[in-house]
């Protein structure tokens, strides 16, 4: 893909002026593609394993990546639920008691 598509496309704009950023999920940085990467970009590469690390809490991310799943997971199972009605239900009731002024909070 990248090799095929991505790189050839660069062609088509001015590459200095340009910063590559990837989430760092193992699966995307194999060492030939960080390496493929690191020459095509240099320095503007924003990865696990590039020059600039991407910061967990970065505010690329998604409230949902970097607030709501903790925060849900913290409360449901803060009671140490025995089954999966139990489950469900403490999931429903966190979700439901989330307000709109915490989310804004969160943005």
């Amino acid at each position: 893909m990248i090799t095929n598509f991505f790189i050839p496309e660069l062609n088509n704009h001015d590459v200095q002026e340009l910063w590559f950023q990837q989430d760092g999920a193992t699966c995307h940085t194999a060492r030939a593609t960080i390496d493929l990467l690191k020459d095509t970009f240099g320095d503007r590469l924003i990865s696990r394993f590039g020059p600039v690390n991407w910061l967990p809490k970065s505010c690329d991310l998604t409230p949902l990546d970097y607030f709501l799943w903790g925060y849900v997971k913290s409360l449901v199972y803060a009671d140490k639920p025995q089954t999966l009605d139990h489950l469900e239900d403490n999931i429903r009731r966190v979700i439901a008691d989330i307000r709109p002024q915490m989310l804004g909070k969160v943005i």
